[in-house]
């Protein structure tokens, strides 16, 4: 038993019912879709993870190195007492500002919450053995639906939603999240949201179509992850993926297109679905920002920007909020 609490939101019966729910909906639609919760099964998250290492693939470190030179300034700024992270991961980055919370002798708790008990019980036992006197309290769920059963606070709160995630959704799930995670400060209380800026389309493009096609086979194991989990059987051999950047709308969008028509079987929805020659399934959106849309996505979750962070060359921001 883990000398921590661990809140179980969400089972592995519950997180098959809401895969089963969404393949449905995305596969019937005019324009095929997964969402990006496919992309993170074990195997998508380790190759993520080699994704975040690539030369082509700037967000991960350039948040990193942005948190690294703001965390003493932003956690003597906002001296909060606990910290609750969002789609918490490892908690790799997070540790930038736990270090500078907990020299200052301020910051007494962490909670992180995200979909994999796996990952959070992991990351709270290396946690524990680095911060010995702070408080940790996993929260096993979707952050889209539960919000609301995160533990009370204990003090001054920081919500941290870092790593882009914001970018993957469609601007009214961006409010819909925004309103929910308002009802989770009080007064004083703030969030450092992270969010991948406009910039050279050239540069984009080549994050998210690697020369080592790790990006490729990430995009490509969504698809294994559903025949392994709803027992369907896509031809992964039979797609490709590219992503591309969508002017109009500040987004890359990543597809895989089919190289040949296929007719797949979905056994546990049974469920039949035809995909056409060059036919695509729309993957994964990451949209951009700059720091305006930042301050305007914020003021209509009532919610105001009070700091934003960036890197010299403005590739990635760092936006720092309180309620309204």
């Amino acid at each position: 038993m883990p000398g921590f609490p661990i809140d179980v939101h969400m089972s592995e019966h519950g997180l098959l019912d809401s895969i089963a729910d969404d393949v449905r909906r995305g596969l019937n639609a005019p324009q095929k879709f997964l969402l990006p919760k496919f992309l993170y099964d074990e195997e998508g998250s380790l190759l993520f993870e080699q994704i975040t290492e690539l030369p082509e693939y700037y967000p991960t470190r350039t948040e990193l190195s942005i948190l690294t030179d703001i965390a003493d300034e932003l956690m003597g700024r906002v001296a909060p007492q606990e910290i609750v992270e969002l789609g918490s991961g490892s908690s790799t980055k997070t540790r930038m500002l736990l270090d500078a919370g907990y020299k200052a002798k301020t910051l007494t708790r962490y909670v992180p919450f995200d979909v994999s008990q796996t990952i959070v019980e992991s990351a709270c036992v290396e946690l524990q053995k680095r911060y010995p006197n702070m408080a940790l309290h996993g929260v096993i769920g979707d952050f889209e639906r539960h919000l609301g059963l995160v533990p009370p606070a204990q003090g001054k709160r920081l919500v941290l939603f870092i790593g882009s995630t914001i970018g993957n959704l469609e601007p009214k799930e961006r409010q819909a999240l925004l309103r929910e995670i308002k009802k989770m400060l009080a007064p004083g209380d703030c969030l450092l949201l992270g969010m991948d800026l406009i910039k050279d389309v050239a540069v984009l493009e080549a994050a998210y179509n690697d020369a080592a096609g790790i990006t490729a086979a990430f995009d490509l194991n969504g698809l294994k992850a559903i025949n392994n989990a709803l027992h369907a059987d896509f031809n992964v051999a039979e797609f490709h993926h590219r992503a591309h950047y969508n002017h109009e709308l500040n987004r890359i969008e990543m597809h895989l297109y089919a190289n040949s028509a296929q007719t797949v079987h979905i056994a546990d929805l049974d469920m039949k679905v035809e995909i056409a020659k060059d036919e695509s399934i729309w993957m994964e959106s990451s949209h951009k920002f700059t720091q305006e849309t930042a301050s305007a996505m914020l003021r209509e979750a009532d919610m105001t920007l009070e700091a934003w962070y960036t890197d010299p060359l403005r590739y990635f921001g760092l936006a720092l909020a309180t309620a309204s």
